[in-house]
């Protein structure tokens, strides 16, 4: 028995060893050995071998040819007449019922909040489950992934994730204990790039920036896709991070960064909250030696395709906005939190049985209000801008909506805009676009 035990002690001794002497230090020190890099590439050859079979099988099987649709119905014989003569029949409200299916078949908003679709298989098993069924080398390559990716990935990435997270709350929480100073600054900014630059070794990130990180000041604004959108950035330099509060796993991480840097924590349903939220930032971007504010104006996670509205408060302060483009590849692991489907501690388990998570991150020119230019429309600018680097689709629509009912607001207008077009004030054009489904 005293030999198990000397074994298995041995064993956790050369576990922890590898770990710190191969990852954990050179992450510290911001140097990479090139293993990831090495991995990612072998990865990316399996995927093509794959994509190549799977191709190969499906044109064996048999498949229904489908006429193709434009998506819209082509017969506007339902457009409602004129009232002008003081009739009206049912059948007037048939264009206004086809119009609202063709928004729902062509919606826009809901499906920015499931999992982005793939072109391929990735050889993830909730990708698709009958995939890895069309040939046996496939279901064999599939299996290896599977053990892979549970048994030898999963527990190294969470040994990290234990270290990296340890580190942050103890190293915290002893940096807070000190006076205000230089040297507690310089060594808050240490504790934090290392948690993070550790906490990105066990995602597998292989992430590429472009252009410079912004030093010191402003407020930086970025999509948002995931929590580990905070882990891509802080990882290139560290930020003073602005949000809600939150409980659990995160409210301990959220308590323990208050305690070595100025964060600003704030609960969305109190307005006393909001003005000292605003009061707190414009203090802080006064201060051009402080850490620059890591924003994320949507509001909520949306699955990395598009971007949606900006809240215009964190435009309405002043000072300089720093745009971010981030881009997550999802060829090798869907990074997009579902948060009404996973809560935090699901979805960090299920990043670290994907393969990895390789993303591009643009820091664009800043950008600062022009004369005349209220703050919606520099945060749509600022939104365009983001949108067009990352190559995302730029829409208009609140992300609230993803907990939210359309407002009432939207509603009405729609109802207006029926009104004018049954009396002939509005064309068939002018509904295109505006319906609310």
């Amino acid at each position: 028995m005293e030999g198990a035990w000397d074994l298995l002690l041995l064993s956790v001794k050369v576990w922890f060893s590898i770990i710190g002497g191969l990852i954990v230090l050179p992450a510290m020190c911001g140097v990479s050995l090139g293993v990831t890099g090495l991995y990612i590439k072998i990865l990316v050859k399996i995927l093509e071998w794959a994509t190549l079979r799977i191709q190969r099988g499906q044109k064996d099987q048999p498949t229904l040819q489908l006429q193709p649709s434009s998506g819209k119905l082509e017969n506007d014989s339902s457009w409602p007449k004129s009232l002008a003569g003081g009739d009206f029949t049912l059948c007037d409200a048939f264009y206004f019922c086809k119009k609202g299916i063709e928004s729902i078949v062509d919606d826009q908003v809901t499906q920015r909040f499931t999992s982005e679709e793939l072109v391929s298989w990735n050889l993830l098993t909730r990708t698709n489950n009958n995939f890895h069924y069309i040939s046996v080398r496939v279901t064999i390559i599939w299996g290896l992934g599977v053990a892979i990716r549970y048994c030898v990935l999963a527990p190294l990435r969470i040994t990290l994730a234990f270290i990296g997270l340890s580190w942050l709350v103890i190293g915290t929480t002893l940096v807070g204990l000190l006076p205000n100073s230089r040297a507690k600054s310089w060594l808050s900014d240490r504790v934090h790039l290392t948690c993070y630059r550790i906490c990105a070794r066990a995602l597998s990130a292989t992430i590429h920036y472009h252009n410079k990180w912004p030093r010191k000041g402003g407020i930086c604004v970025a999509n948002h896709t995931s929590p580990i959108d905070i882990v891509i950035l802080a990882n290139d330099g560290c930020y003073a991070m602005i949000g809600q509060v939150h409980g659990g796993l995160m409210g301990v991480l959220q308590r323990s960064m208050q305690r070595s840097c100025p964060h600003i924590w704030f609960e969305r349903s109190e307005m006393k909250d909001r003005h000292a939220v605003a009061r707190r930032l414009r203090d802080h971007i006064a201060d051009k030696n402080k850490l620059p504010v890591l924003i994320f104006p949507e509001g909520t996670c949306i699955n990395n395709t598009s971007v949606m509205m900006f809240k215009k408060g964190s435009f309405e302060v002043g000072g300089t906005i720093y745009p971010v483009a981030i881009k997550y590849d999802p060829q090798f692991g869907d990074a997009f939190w579902n948060s009404a489907k996973y809560n935090m501690v699901s979805y960090l388990l299920r990043m670290m049985t994907s393969w990895a998570i390789v993303c591009n991150v643009w820091y664009l020119p800043p950008m600062t209000r022009q004369e005349g230019e209220d703050a919606v429309h520099f945060a749509n600018r600022v939104k365009s801008a983001i949108a067009h680097q990352g190559g995302l689709v730029d829409l208009s629509w609140d992300g609230g909506l993803k907990r939210e009912k359309v407002k009432e607001m939207y509603k009405e207008e729609q109802q207006k805009m029926y009104s004018n077009m049954i009396v002939g004030k509005l064309s068939d054009d002018g509904l295109d676009g505006w319906w609310v489904s």
